[in-house]
């Protein structure tokens, strides 16, 4: 059972703010030089990645949900019989 659906936009984001503490901290141990603007074009492009994804993820589950609402092969609801009537 899922706790959640997957959001990969998220995901990418999330990696991409990693790589950045990750720059910055080797930068602060002293490991490496990294100026302070190289975040402006890895967090861009994470975003634009981000939206990419999020928006295929979108149109996934919009036809997935499609194709299950169009199924009718269940019977009705108010066949059962376990609905009370008044």
């Amino acid at each position: 059972m899922l706790l959640h659906e997957f959001r990969p936009g998220r995901l990418i984001l999330g990696l991409a703010a990693l790589a950045i503490a990750a720059l910055f901290a080797g930068d602060a141990a002293g490991a490496w030089s990294v100026a302070w603007f190289v975040a402006l074009p890895v967090l861009g492009g994470a975003l634009g990645l981000a939206s990419i994804a999020s928006w295929t993820a979108y149109r996934i589950r919009r036809r997935a949900a499609r194709r299950a609402s169009s199924d009718s092969t269940g019977a009705p609801a108010s066949s059962s019989g376990n609905q009370a009537m008044r």
